[in-house]
């Protein structure tokens, strides 16, 4: 795969120069001084040129095609969807998002002792397995319900950030006041889902 995309920029990029330079391009006014200095050897140098530049793309370009496998074609010029995809089915997410949920509240032994880098990492650590799960366990629920639980996920998130935050600055008062917002939000979202 790797091979096949370099051959293809190296392709691209070739081709790219040869168009640049067009030999039959007619001279622009402002130019048209410069163009009647010019000795007729410099303007079939510049066609020249742009000759091999087209047969050297030509020759990538076939040399591509020689290397590299056929491409199937149902899969020619397909996207990859899976990557919008939650990771976890919500019967996965919901089997562990209680855990991921306890690891975020865990950091409040990092706050007590105002050890803030160590904050900082493990709510980044945390933080990122249980949005991971709530957001499959939101996109399972009935079309419904999802507007309040993405409200509630996304004041839990942001509180998340705002606590990043203040753990950076070293503010102990905002520190607490985040950590206190992401109990309530983690507590409104467990009672919405239960």
């Amino acid at each position: 795969m790797a091979l096949r995309l370099a051959v293809q920029a190296l392709s691209a990029t070739l081709l790219s120069r040869a168009e640049t330079t067009t030999p039959n391009k007619p001279p622009s006014k402002s130019n048209s001084k410069q163009q009647s200095q010019r000795p007729a050897g410099a303007a079939a140098s510049a066609t020249t040129t742009s000759r091999r530049r087209l047969a050297t793309a030509a020759g990538a370009a076939v040399l591509a095609s020689q290397l590299l496998p056929p491409v199937a074609s149902s899969a020619a010029g397909t996207f990859d969807l899976r990557l919008t995809l939650p990771e976890k089915s919500s019967e996965e997410a919901e089997a562990v998002v209680r855990t991921h949920a306890r690891n975020l509240l865990g950091v409040k032994r990092f706050i007590d002792a105002g050890a803030w880098r160590e904050l900082q990492a493990a709510l980044r650590a945390s933080a990122s397995n249980l949005k991971q799960d709530l957001y499959a366990i939101i996109q399972a629920r009935p079309t419904g319900q999802r507007p309040e639980l993405r409200r509630l996920y996304s004041d839990l998130f942001n509180s998340v950030t705002s606590l990043d935050y203040a753990a950076r600055d070293k503010d102990e008062l905002q520190v607490q006041e985040h950590y206190g917002n992401i109990v309530s939000a983690l507590d409104e979202i467990f009672a919405k889902i239960t």
